[in-house]
């Protein structure tokens, strides 16, 4: 969440004097799925699911996800500026809101497991 803050403040205050447009809003696009996640990983630390594995399981899906997602947002959106190319980080933002996705589908399961008990 810190990482989140941090880079939200930066983004409206810094960033909007240098990047485009386009990539300011994927650069908050970023920042928003960051914040989303953050707060999801305090709700799981205080919720049990079925088991530890099921836990760590959504803990590594939502990790890997945001890692994936955001990061290659943030990276893509200073592709104007990089020495390198960055293209390919392309392909690792829906890999990320996949690994999101299915962590959200787990939780969903386990609500409704939990429910029928």
């Amino acid at each position: 969440m810190v990482i989140a803050i941090v880079l939200g403040a930066f983004g409206s205050h810094y960033l909007k004097t240098i990047l485009e447009p386009d990539s300011l809003l994927s650069f908050e696009v970023g920042v928003r799925y960051l914040i989303y996640h953050g707060l999801a990983l305090l709700f799981l630390s205080n919720i049990s699911l079925e088991s530890k594995r099921v836990e760590w399981q959504v803990l590594y899906l939502f990790v890997v996800g945001v890692i994936f997602f955001s990061g290659s947002i943030f990276v893509l959106s200073f592709k104007e500026y990089t020495p390198f190319p960055v293209r390919w980080l392309g392909p690792l933002t829906p890999i990320g809101g996949l690994a999101l996705i299915t962590a959200w589908c787990v939780l969903l399961i386990q609500f409704i497991r939990a429910g029928k008990k």
